[in-house]
């Protein structure tokens, strides 16, 4: 459609079906590699964020130029790094897990695979998550003192 899109917290995002069954076919995706020079591709990314473009890259016709435009418009990132924090963050409902799946059917967590799988930043990325967090919850706590105090000062002129 055009907008731009960056999506945070990739290691957050869930995948269908077991853990087990989505590590194998992992595992086996990377078995796959040209013979005379592996360093030609195919390219096995080990961070959430580099899988969920390959995903995404599968659903556009990135060859065309249409679809190539298109896929430089997405990002993906995890975490919630330093820009992307003082943006509004939009949720998509149709995105969400407890409307996808039905009920008590298996799901992956993103992070955790790929973790598994030789990502070794999930420790980092949790790190500046939790430090992100207590900011952010500071922020709030004082917006919320001062528009309390607005509202007061605005209820004492009116009155």
């Amino acid at each position: 459609m055009g907008q731009k899109i960056v999506v945070v917290r990739c290691e957050g995002l869930v995948i269908s079906g077991s853990h087990i069954r989505n590590k194998l076919k992992l595992l086996m995706k990377r078995n796959k590699r040209m013979n005379t020079n592996p360093r030609k591709g195919p390219f096995h990314h080990k961070s959430p964020a580099d899988m969920f473009m390959r995903v995404v890259r599968g659903m556009l016709p990135h060859v065309w130029y249409r679809g190539s435009a298109a896929f430089q418009r997405i990002k993906a990132v995890e975490g919630v790094p330093e820009p992307f924090d003082q943006i509004k963050k939009v949720v998509v409902p149709d995105a969400l897990r407890i409307t996808r799946l039905k009920p008590g059917r298996k799901f992956t967590d993103l992070g955790k695979l790929a973790a598994e799988l030789g990502w070794g930043y999930g420790d980092v990325v949790t790190q500046y998550e939790d430090a992100r967090r207590a900011r952010s919850a500071e922020w709030y706590a004082t917006k919320k003192v001062e528009k309390a105090a607005f509202a007061k000062a605005q209820q004492a002129a009116s009155a």
